[in-house]
């Protein structure tokens, strides 16, 4: 959990309700229900949009797609807003769960940046459900000096191989290293780890993946949720490398600088490329409150707005008109706002089908589960360790009954074999 709420976040708080179910919220011509990700608005947003309107923005948050989709399907939401990743909302278009925006009262649609629509409008043609509120992209964040020590030695060539190397990733589990708690975050880069369709349908590949994430899963310290899960740990330097999104490390990385922990937090932009996504703010189908909901996507296009979060929270915004009004070192820093040639090696969001999308929950919530699973050794042999009747293989050592192999030692009536020793 996260352990210091800096003041912004604080006056977020203040302006949401306890949550409570949206058969509880009656319509009101005065009221706004959002639901968005933590750390993830600017600390006047909200204040500002309820001066100018007179109606009351009602502001709760949430960590995963999966939380808010699983929300979205249950219905009776409560909400008039709520801001999916696209590949999630591509799947709530489908289902019927958002409902066609009225561009007759979004004006500012003029200001958004042409590029970004194409790119959404393979989620949603047309662009008739759907506007990006903030994009970014999955990567790795490091704490540079605290993973310099553990390595020993520079860098790898490509940031991923920091985490899905095993006798990488090894060296670094003392210092902290978290997983975002997301499926569709983790399968997709890994595959592409692999050298393969990052969206792949075949059980092939995602037993190519499951083995992979089995070799590292016993260095994976933690598992997160929304960057309010690891933000303050990293500037506080307990932990040291994230898989995660990149605004939030670089709100990691700010926090460290603002609080001087002595902490150098960075987002790294791995050479294979990391995972893009657009977040984007949708009108639910039952939402009770639809002029409002209008008139909040409307205000959030002004050039200025967009850019005060874009400020405040380090994601590149869609609104072209904005940069005059965004920082310039934020405007100018490649790892906000990547350059085109950056962009081209980036994975763009999918969807999966229902099918492959069993595969992959099956295969994250075995990764997740299986802690003692092998880890490369340094001279790239695997170590594992096995007990209560179970066997092992390359240089791990079994008990209670178990046979071992490949150095290992055996006791409890098990046998051994590959230099290894026998008891029992």
């Amino acid at each position: 959990m996260q352990q210091r709420t800096p003041p912004w976040r604080k006056l977020a708080a203040s302006l949401a309700t306890v949550f409570v179910t949206g058969a509880a919220w009656a319509q009101d011509a005065g009221v706004l229900n959002i639901y968005n990700w933590a750390d993830y608005i600017a600390p006047d947003t909200i204040r500002n949009f309820e001066k100018e309107t007179g109606i009351k923005v009602r502001y709760d948050m949430f960590d995963s797609n999966e939380a808010l989709h699983a929300k979205l399907v249950a219905g009776n939401s409560g909400y008039d807003i709520v801001v999916p990743g696209s590949h999630f909302a591509k799947q709530q278009i489908a289902a019927g769960l958002l409902q066609k925006l009225d561009k007759s009262k979004l004006p500012n649609l003029k200001n958004l940046d042409p590029a970004i629509q194409a790119q959404l409008a393979k989620m949603d043609p047309g662009n008739d459900h759907l506007v990006d509120w903030l994009w970014g992209y999955t990567t790795v964040g490091i704490n540079v000096d605290k993973v310099k020590t553990a390595l020993g030695g520079p860098l790898p060539d490509n940031a991923w191989d920091l985490l899905f190397k095993p006798e990488n990733i090894a060296k670094l589990k003392k210092c902290g290293v978290a997983f975002l708690d997301s499926a569709s975050e983790v399968l997709p880069i890994a595959l592409h780890y692999l050298g393969k369709d990052p969206y792949s349908t075949q059980q092939a590949d995602y037993d190519a993946a499951a083995k992979l994430l089995k070799s590292i899963r016993p260095s994976v310290t933690r598992f997160v949720g929304s960057g309010s899960d690891y933000i303050d740990q990293m500037a506080r330097g307990q932990i040291c490398a994230v898989l995660g999104w990149s605004g939030d490390i670089m709100i990691a990385a700010n926090r460290a600088k603002e609080s001087k922990t002595g902490q150098t937090i960075q987002a790294l932009v791995p050479k294979s490329g990391g995972l893009l996504f657009f977040d984007v703010m949708a009108i639910p189908k039952d939402a009770k409150n639809v002029a409002n909901a209008h008139k909040w996507i409307d205000y959030i296009m002004r050039p200025e707005v967009h850019a005060g979060l874009s400020n405040t929270v380090f994601y590149a915004n869609p609104n072209k008109a904005s940069l005059a009004h965004v920082k310039p070192e934020i405007a100018k820093n490649p790892a906000i706002f990547p350059s085109e040639q950056v962009l081209a090696t980036m994975l763009p969001p999918g969807v999966p089908d229902q099918a492959t999308r069993r595969i992959i929950t099956r295969t994250f919530t075995n990764f997740k589960a299986n802690p003692t699973a092998p880890v490369f050794a340094p001279n790239g042999t695997f170590t594992v360790s096995a007990t209560g009747g179970a066997s092992a293989t390359g240089g791990a050592s079994a008990t209670g009954g178990a046979s071992a192999a490949g150095g290992a030692s055996a006791a409890g009536g098990a046998s051994a074999a590959g230099g290894a020793s026998a008891t029992g």
